[in-house]
């Protein structure tokens, strides 16, 4: 049993950082150049936000080592990049919430509704019915 293994979970969130307010010109090798110097870099995730062409004006950058993120996000946060502010902190795990851009049959509620509907509201050929609540229109001809 080594004490380390037990540190690992906290160490790997501790080394990816957020990277925020990112100018469009801003591309993945000029984010290394800036980041490099701190330490070797894991992984470089910058989103694309595909209806506009660009990405989404943020970065996750992950360093093999907690210090050098550390040591990045203490510099580089409030610095500038093209003109623009950074901001750098933590990574924070991923965190859905619900009503947002979640599928709906992620949740075991959807199962469970879809579940009901079929065992008792099955119509001919075995199509499911779905009943409308509140919001119908009493004058339709």
């Amino acid at each position: 049993f080594r004490m380390n293994q037990m540190a690992d979970p906290v160490l790997q969130s501790k080394r990816a950082l957020h990277v925020g307010g990112l100018a469009e010109e801003v591309k993945e090798r000029t984010l290394r150049a800036a980041m490099i110097p701190f330490g070797p870099l894991k992984s470089i995730d910058i989103p694309m936000d595909y209806s506009k062409g660009s990405h989404k004006g943020f970065a996750f950058v992950e360093f093999h080592d907690a210090d050098d993120a550390e040591e990045c996000r203490y510099n580089m946060d409030g610095a500038e990049l093209y003109g623009r502010t950074l901001h750098v902190n933590l990574a924070q795990p991923n965190q859905i919430k619900l009503g947002s851009n979640m599928a709906v049959w992620s949740t075991d509620e959807w199962f469970q509704k879809q579940a009901a509907a079929r065992n008792g509201d099955e119509g001919k050929n075995g199509d499911l019915i779905t009943k409308q609540t509140g919001g119908e229109d009493k004058d339709r001809s």
